[in-house]
């Protein structure tokens, strides 16, 4: 298979490089999709004419198009697989409504086809998806790069071409081209689609930095240190794709288990019709009783065991803003016995905020004169820091003065005159200052309960202190307790923030096992590990830094409403309005709906068991088969509607006491 970054073309010639419009495969580009469409649609017009008693010439036509256009691809298929002497169940379903359409029971092969029709063009559309997810980091990734030549001329190259040791030039607001290290410049780097900080990062000469990153103000240079092929980006994708391929085994088991279903029910259908027919029965009785057999050995109650369940679930967890993408994540999610959280954009909101304004003795300012003060100086800065600063003051409807002379230097911060007064605004430790140990005292303070902190001096000396953080979610400590209860675990933070900010925060809500710096490759490691371990985990952020983790887990969740695209594609659900409480509420919603699968499993099993018993040892009438068959269908139906009810939903995690519905199992 190769790799997905060599389909990227080299560009023409140097320029602004175009907006890249999102590749996502329409549903109905897909012709499976078209083809199951069609067949519903069909199906859905023959149906009420059918149970109407409507003359057969209205809708026998319709009938006959639904076993066309439903059923022509997977029978063209099993006839492939015949040929490679294999047998699935898609072509044993297709004889099966053949059989039923031949002694009458139209319905229920139409039925049939319709079902596995639409399973076939689910599972198209999963996969086109994944793969326009995995495309989608080609757009992280700038496709042209600046290469500085020995005698100081410029050229526009691909990013694919670079190589280790070539120097690129990094302008402000470019991504970084390849992985390398900073030889000249200074700047802030915004790392957040790697590592997930939701600040932009302080580049110095001899610091690291990534292909696919975002420059601040300041121009780099930057020596190529890693192949592109093996960029940070390069082996995400590469990561998704390899935790993609690792749930294979669960499908090889599953068509395993198709063919000796299938093998088994050709080889029961012709022995019940032949064995009669060996001992003296007429063609047309043992030809009735191997319709008979077919018809209620039909998993079609099987099928309906475990979807009304899933779905009703899905459909009640869509009401509360969670998105299960599918039957089979919302009964993978009542599996999971750990859990890992990001902390950026998940704990947390993802957005800096001013949580702590601190006056020096002296300065003559108390907290709102020294807040419009700073503000004032940072209002000209687009710097996620200075935004912070300014809405900290709109909040307070505080008067801003004029910033005059206003300069702004890459890692240091920034200078403006403010009613004559040079006000500067930055990293206590870029700075020169004497502020004595009052200043340094507090700045050691916020530092240590994980706080961003910037220094404010006037005409040179120290005024006051700014903390800024990014603020917890309201139910996050909730949400992990809930989850705790529900797994008998406590959740683990993974985060590629500082460990100080991560071990605070964590600390807030409960958290003991602390994971920070970490990468993407260390998320997708430390899943690996648990998985080693025998643990389901259940990994939940948001970045494109935990896309990889969301792949490689038993099941992934992204938080929707800041969430990357790729974070959003590669998750099995999402969580649309970014209500952290929903999490352990769905998990719950899930173990409930897989208890109504195993009691619909057993109905099924009986009924089924039951029929075809009585068809073999006995003389089954066709109609009362019929009638078990369909009746055993909506019990089963039935029973996995209760999910639908409001009532179903379990309280969010903040109005709990005591144990979460649904724990540990």
């Amino acid at each position: 298979m190769s790799s997905v970054l060599d389909q990227r073309p080299a560009p023409a010639a140097a320029g602004p490089r175009p907006a890249t419009p999102r590749r996502r495969t329409r549903v109905l580009a897909l012709p499976e999709a078209r083809w199951a469409l069609a067949g519903l649609v069909l199906f859905l017009a023959a149906l009420p004419l059918k149970l109407l008693d409507a003359p057969v010439w209205t809708w026998a036509p319709l009938f006959a198009a639904t076993y066309i256009t439903g059923g022509w691809e997977p029978g063209w298929e099993g006839l492939k697989a015949l040929k490679d002497k294999t047998l699935d169940v898609d072509l044993l379903m297709v004889v099966a409504a053949l059989g039923a359409a031949a002694i009458g029971q139209v319905l229920d092969g139409a039925l049939l086809i319709v079902i596995f029709a639409t399973s076939g063009a689910l599972e198209a559309v999963a996969t086109a998806r994944t793969a326009d997810s995995v495309r989608g980091l080609l757009d992280l990734a700038p496709s042209i790069a600046t290469r500085l030549l020995p005698d100081g001329r410029e050229e526009t190259v691909a990013a694919e071409d670079l190589r280790i040791g070539d120097t690129v030039l990094v302008r402000p607001g470019e991504r970084v081209g390849a992985d390398g290290q900073v030889l000249d410049g200074a700047s802030d780097v915004d790392q957040a689609t790697i590592t997930g900080e939701p600040l932009p990062v302080s580049k110095q000469p001899g610091d690291e930095v990534f292909a696919g990153t975002v420059n601040g103000t300041g121009a780099l240079r930057v020596r190529v240190e890693r192949d592109p092929a093996d960029s940070v980006i390069a082996r995400i994708v590469k990561m998704v794709e390899e935790a993609s391929e690792t749930k294979a085994p669960t499908q090889l088991f599953i068509e395993k288990i198709e063919q000796r279903y299938s093998i088994g029910m050709v080889i029961a259908t012709l022995a019940v019709f032949a064995v009669p027919l060996a001992f003296g029965s007429a063609l047309q009785p043992a030809l009735l009783r191997a319709m008979t057999f077919m018809i209620v050995a039909s998993p079609c109650a099987v099928v309906l065991s475990t979807m009304p369940p899933l779905l009703s679930a899905i459909a009640n967890a869509g009401r509360h803003g969670v998105l299960a993408k599918s039957a089979v994540v919302m009964e993978r999610l009542g599996q999971v016995d750990a859990v890992a959280l990001d902390k950026t954009g998940t704990l947390t909101e993802g957005t800096p905020r001013v949580t702590d304004i601190r006056t020096l003795p002296g300065a003559g300012l108390d907290e709102d004169d020294l807040l419009a003060l700073a503000a004032a100086a940072e209002h000209p800065s687009e710097h996620p820091i200075a935004r912070a600063v300014v809405q900290a003051a709109r909040e307070r409807g505080l008067t801003l003065g004029e910033a005059v002379d206003f300069a702004s230097v890459p890692g240091q911060g920034v200078t403006a005159g403010i009613g004559g007064c040079t006000v500067q605004i930055g990293s206590p430790a870029r700075l020169t200052h004497t502020g004595g140990p009052e200043a340094d005292g507090v700045v050691r303070t916020l530092e240590d309960e994980g706080r961003t902190v910037v220094l404010v001096l006037r005409d040179g000396a120290p005024v006051g202190v700014l903390g800024i953080s990014d603020r917890l979610r309201p139910d996050a400590k909730a949400t992990v307790a809930a989850l705790t209860e529900l797994t008998g675990r406590t959740p683990v933070l993974l985060t590629g923030d500082n460990e100080r900010a991560a071990r605070h925060l964590a600390a807030e809500v409960g958290i003991t096992d602390v994971r920070a710096g970490l990468l993407p490759q260390d998320k997708v490691a430390a899943v690996r590990e648990w998985e080693g371990q025998e643990l389901r985990v259940l990994v939940v952020g948001d970045g494109v830094n935990d896309a990889p983790a969301l792949a490689a887990a038993h099941t992934g969740i992204a938080m929707g409403k800041a969430g990357s695209d790729l974070a959003l594609e590669t998750a099995d659900a999402v969580v649309v309005r970014d209500e952290l409480a929903t999490i352990p509420a769905v998990v719950a919603l899930s173990r409930r709906a897989r208890r109504l699968v195993v009691q619909n499993l057993v109905i099924a099993g009986i009924f089924i068991t039951a029929l075809v018993a009585w068809d073999l040892i006995a003389t089954l009438p066709l109609p009362l088969g019929v009638a078990g068959h369909e009746g055993s269908t909506v019990i089963v139906g039935l029973n996995g509607l209760h999910l639908l009810r409001e009532a179903a939903w379990p309280r969010p995690a903040e109005e709990t006491s005591g144990c979460f519905p649904g724990g540990p199992s």
